[in-house]
């Protein structure tokens, strides 16, 4: 008996192999977004916002 539950079955070598690519593309997308956004901020705020006393 299988430890999946009732209708699910195990994925096929190809289904695994799409999805590892499309985990992998919104992971590089995520990232892209998320560095956009930092260097946004940054040239929004200026380059002296780096530049502050601690």
């Amino acid at each position: 008996m299988s430890d999946l539950p009732d209708g699910l079955r195990p994925l096929t070598p190809e289904e695994a192999k799409a999805r590892r690519r499309r985990s992998v593309a919104i992971a590089l997308t995520l990232g892209a977004l998320v560095l956009l956004f930092f260097v946004l901020t940054i040239a929004k705020l200026g380059p002296q916002v780096l530049q502050r006393p601690l």
